[in-house]
Order: structure tokens, then C-alpha cells, then sequence
């Protein structure tokens, strides 16, 4: 077990799918030499175990073969295949691959894309998953599409888990105890109540709770800013009707514009 284990460190990590033919041969291989050896007793431990280390250096030899030279790459782990290109079928790499069209209809299926004709270009990678890019028109709207800002999101940290304070990942996430002490009191619950809690990319933190039939209070300072911002705007358009004065008026005019403007840029992060 103890050399499987080294082996497997050697080799590195890939999924199952990821695996290059050599790697898949040398496992079932290795797995054969591991259960022969288990099983038959003629067998010497000695013979066994360099029979596994025979097998567990061919695919990190192929794997360092393959990272030095992308020919041999190409030899030993393939290369993608384009399946479809400018919306068309490319039969002839279909057949190459002994794909059948009912296959590649499934593998787009897998992907949420039931109509060929939505399909601009589609590639089989070397781990047999599908890649697939929609026609413009069919690809779903993106904040660049309407002129929108980006929101640039950060990893969430996990600062309660269990009831307990992970400390590293509080400091990391910015914060500190007396926050966090003050955000549990105002959600009327104690850090022992708390099954898991994380501050999130805008700074609030969100809880579960051990009890499943309380739910904490979700952070409203985004919603609240953002309703007073709409609220003061409001009151701009008011006072221009308000006042006979062309000069003030033109004022408040504008700078209900500027704060509309503002909260049509800041209404993505305002929003929950």
C-alpha cells in the first residue's frame, strides 16, 4: 500500500478522466500485479514490488516525455478534434473519433444545448469532453453587453465552522472579533449557535445556523443604500417642481441625473 501510495504521488493528480492511455494501462496493470500478489503465494513480495515499480515509471517517463516535446505530446495524450466549425458538422473527424451523430447530439445535450443550430463551433478534447462555443446571438447577455461596470468578486472566508472562530481566515478576511461580536449580537445569536459563517466579497457575513428552523437576518446595508439613494433622487425631481426658481431648478434637475446615473452604475453591487 505504502509504494502505491508513492507511486500515485509520483505520477501526480488527475481525475480519472484526465488519464493518458499509458497512465490507464499502468493502472489496471498495477492493480493486477497488487492483486495477483495479494493472492497467489508462489509469488515473491520482492517480484511484485518491481513489477510495480516498472509500471509506475513508464507513465511518469511518458508524462516528463510528453512536457519536453509536444509532438510526443500529441503521441501520447492526443489532441482535440473539432467536431463542428463555423455551424457546421465535420463529418469526416466525427468518424475519425467513432463518434456517431446521436453521440455528439448527447454531448451537447450535456452541455444545456439542445438545438445544433445554436452551435457556432465544438471541439472534443483529449479527456472525450466537449467544449462548445454559441452563435453570438444565442450566448447569453454579459455585463460588457450593457455597458455595465464588472464586479470584481473575491473568495468568500470561512470564519465560523461548528461553532468555532477560525481566526487565521478572520484576520484574512479583514476583519476582527469585536465585528464579528458586533454583527452576532445584532443577529441576536452566539458564535456557539452557528454552524457555519463566511464574509462574503462585499464585506458582510452571512450565517447558518445549527438550529435549521431559525434563520438569521440577511445584511441589508446594500438594499438600504440603495432605497436611499432612489429616496434622495426622489426628492431632487420634488424639489424641482417645487421651486419657480430657473436656476435652482435646473440645479435639482441635474442632480437627480447624476444620482439616477449613479444608481444605474451601483445597482449590481447594491443589489441582493
Amino acid at each position: 500500500m505504502t509504494i502505491l501510495f508513492i507511486i500515485t504521488k509520483v505520477i501526480g493528480k488527475r481525475q480519472i478522466a484526465q488519464l493518458s492511455f499509458f497512465e490507464y494501462i499502468a493502472g489496471i496493470t498495477i492493480g493486477s500485479i497488487v492483486a495477483e500478489a495479494s493472492l497467489a503465494r508462489e509469488r515473491s513480495i520482492a517480484d511484485a514490488l518491481i513489477a510495480i515499480a516498472v509500471w509506475g515509471f513508464i507513465p511518469w517517463l511518458a508524462d516528463y516525455i510528453a512536457m519536453k516535446s509536444k509532438s510526443a505530446r500529441r503521441t501520447i495524450e492526443g489532441q482535440s478534434t473539432v467536431f463542428i466549425k463555423d455551424g457546421k458538422i465535420l463529418e469526416d473527424n466525427l468518424k475519425k473519433e467513432k463518434y456517431t451523430t446521436d453521440e455528439l447530439l448527447a454531448l451537447l445535450r450535456k452541455k444545456g444545448i439542445f438545438s445544433l443550430a445554436d452551435v457556432e463551433y465544438a471541439v472534443l478534447e483529449q479527456d472525450g469532453s466537449l467544449n462548445a462555443l454559441l452563435k453570438k446571438d444565442k450566448r447569453p447577455l454579459t455585463r460588457s453587453d450593457l455597458q455595465m461596470l464588472p464586479i470584481n468578486e473575491k473568495e468568500p472566508y470561512t470564519i465560523i465552522m461548528d461553532g468555532r472562530l477560525l481566526v487565521d481566515s478572520l484576520s484574512k478576511s479583514g476583519k476582527t472579533k469585536e465585528w464579528l461580536n458586533g454583527e452576532l449580537e445584532a443577529a441576536g445569536v452566539t458564535i456557539e449557535n452557528v454552524f457555519l459563517g463566511q464574509v462574503n466579497s462585499y464585506g458582510e457575513l452571512y450565517l447558518d445556523l445549527f438550529n435549521d428552523q431559525l434563520q438569521p437576518p440577511f445584511p441589508q446595508e446594500r438594499p438600504l443604500l440603495l432605497a436611499n439613494l432612489k429616496k434622495f433622487a426622489a426628492d431632487m425631481e420634488a424639489f424641482a417642481l417645487a421651486t419657480d426658481c430657473k436656476k435652482t431648478k435646473k440645479m435639482y434637475e441635474q442632480n437627480a441625473a447624476d444620482i439616477q446615473k449613479l444608481i444605474q452604475q451601483t445597482k449590481p453591487y447594491l443589489s441582493n
